[in-house]
């Protein structure tokens, strides 16, 4: 099998890592009975039991490191314990006035049934969070452009202008730079201060704007030079094919989430 040929996938995931090899779409599909179902719970368990079931696929699925893990396991509790605290105080008092009190300041009492409605939203969110991070952490964006190019029938022409433009985020950062460092060696850094922060960000508008119009005039003769268009088809060079396996976890995921949802709600409510 020669290099044009080869399945770029098939080099791509290591073992033991296999969400580096599904489709794309496979990663954005498998989630979502979840996220839908997710909308309509307000219990505490079915949300913690999601949540551990996207960490665990991560974590067994994905190449993290160890920063990485170590921002997961704390960045998502700590963003769940401050929006339950933020919403069990903004519940409104007259609702839960018959539940246990929890923490009583002068006039101000915070009651326990606001804490579980607080801490239900939050637990939600969280769990959205955790099941988006499947793909979001495994998945780049020209892959995900290629694969609703090839599987979704999204017309070539949109699909490819998006991963244009995805492409010119890299570059504006290598031009700010660029721009940022002119400005320091011509000693035009304006001084300290947020309104010389101000003067500064102004001042690398217009470069960066002059930079986007030519480098979009280039890559439009670029497109209109190899016909880019002309045609209702194109060869691909890269295949994101659906395999599978891309079936096989879509269906796993699907199925462990209405497990979930059979077992662990409380259907008496």
């Amino acid at each position: 099998m020669s290099a044009l040929t080869a399945d770029p996938y098939a080099e791509v995931a290591p073992r033991g890592r296999f969400l580096l090899g599904l489709n794309p779409l496979a990663k954005l599909a498998a989630p979502v009975p979840a996220m839908v179902m997710l909308i309509f719970v307000r219990d505490l368990v079915t949300p913690v039991a999601l949540i551990a079931l996207s960490y665990a696929v991560i974590a067994v699925g994905a190449r993290l490191t160890a920063r990485l893990a170590l921002l997961l396991a704390l960045a998502l509790p700590a963003g769940v314990v401050v929006v339950a605290f933020g919403m069990s105080v903004w519940t409104d008092a007259a609702r839960v006035d018959q539940s246990v009190t929890v923490l009583s300041l002068g006039s101000w009492t915070l009651y326990g049934g606001a804490v579980a409605i607080g801490l239900a939203t939050a637990l939600r969110l969280g769990a959205i969070i955790a099941l988006a991070l499947i793909a979001g952490l495994t998945t780049t964006g020209p892959d995900l452009v290629r694969a609703t190019v090839q599987q979704l029938r999204v017309p070539y022409r949109i699909g490819y202008t998006a991963l244009a433009a995805f492409r010119f985020v890299p570059r504006f950062g290598h031009e700010l730079d660029v721009i940022r460092q002119a400005h320091r060696v011509r000693g035009s850094h304006g001084g300290r201060g947020p309104f010389a922060a101000l003067a500064r960000w102004w001042g690398y508008i217009v470069p960066l704007l002059a930079g986007a119009i030519r480098h979009a005039e280039r890559v439009a003769l670029a497109m209109d030079s190899r016909a880019f268009g002309a045609y209702p088809d194109r060869t691909e060079r890269h295949l994101v094919p659906w395999r599978a396996r891309d079936t096989v976890f879509t269906a796993a995921f699907w199925a462990a989430s209405l497990g979930i949802l059979l077992v662990l709600f409380p259907w008496q409510l």
